[in-house]
């Protein structure tokens, strides 16, 4: 099994969490990110798509984008405000849309490991991508793009898991703005 490594999360306060939120960065078109965005400063798209705060047409891959990527998140930083952990962390999520249910474990991973395929390959990624996610971490010196990963069965994980979600309220809870609607059956 892959080591997991605790992190000090740079986060939203649960008051503005709702409004930092953001689908990840690849899921949607600059179009739509920028409609995700509009009339709402914090949302992290102005960070992940920095693009939507530029002319239309601005290379999403050019220096202006990395540079203004920078500028939203020192912005966002200070507005949302975004909190630093005092202490290294892991992190349990939980999703869910209609009747899925999807929980996991924010951490740290070993790029180590990924090499060596102890945490295997689920896709091939193409190399435009991974310079453009690599130039956006130089220029923010932040991660800010989860990497989902899968892990076998686990009863150990399962008591971690289980003991965290029942042990109170979460410190974030909120419908998501791009929230489907789901109708009920009459």
């Amino acid at each position: 099994m892959a080591s997991l490594a605790p992190f000090r999360a740079l986060r939203p306060t649960p008051e503005s969490a709702v409004r930092v939120a953001a689908v990840p960065y690849d899921v949607v078109s600059t179009e739509e990110a920028a409609a995700l965005a509009d009339g709402n400063p914090l949302s992290f798209l102005r960070v992940s798509r920095a693009e939507i705060d530029l002319p239309a047409g601005t290379n999403p891959y050019g220096e202006t984008v990395y540079a203004k990527a920078a500028e939203n998140f020192a912005r966002l930083k200070s507005s949302a405000p975004l909190v630093l952990e005092d202490a290294a962390s892991m992190y349990v999520y939980r999703l869910r849309m209609g009747p899925h249910v999807q929980t996991g474990v924010a951490a740290a991973y070993s790029l180590d490991e990924y090499d060596r395929d102890v945490i295997r390959k689920h896709e091939r990624t193409r190399r435009d991508k991974e310079d453009d996610r690599t130039r956006h971490m130089l220029a923010l010196r932040a991660q800010t793009g989860p990497v989902f990963l899968t892990h076998k069965a686990s009863a150990r994980m399962d008591a971690i898991i289980g003991r965290v979600t029942s042990s109170g309220a979460p410190l974030f809870d909120f419908t998501a703005p791009d929230a489907v609607q789901q109708e009920s059956a009459p």
